[in-house]
């Protein structure tokens, strides 16, 4: 997953806030309770985890234009004319024959 520069922000943000939840529960690991240490791993690493995987009401707009965006542009990565990436023309049938196709047909 390629993060642009406004996400690598925001996960630097958010490890601002994981790492010293995360070393909290180290220690508390480490002082022999268990427990409790597992429960602030758990939470800092679902504070790096939530926020790249869920869509919040903040992300629509954006994930619409690109959604826009891709769509008027063609397809994404340049693979294909078709919205699920084939090739195909407007009848639903594959690409064209190529000339050296049609020549060897002949």
């Amino acid at each position: 997953m390629a993060l642009g520069i406004l996400d690598q922000l925001g996960l630097a943000a958010t490890l601002i806030f994981a790492i010293p939840v995360a070393a909290y529960g180290l220690q508390q690991a480490a002082g022999g309770s268990l427990v409790v240490g597992a429960a602030f791993l758990v939470v800092a690493a679902l504070m790096v985890y939530l926020p790249q995987r869920l869509t919040t009401p903040g992300d629509v707009p954006g994930k619409a234009a690109e959604k826009a965006l891709d769509t008027a542009l063609g397809s994404e990565n340049g693979r294909g004319d078709g919205e699920d990436g084939s090739n195909r023309d407007e009848s639903g049938n594959g690409a064209a024959a190529s000339d050296d196709d049609a020549a060897d047909e002949a």
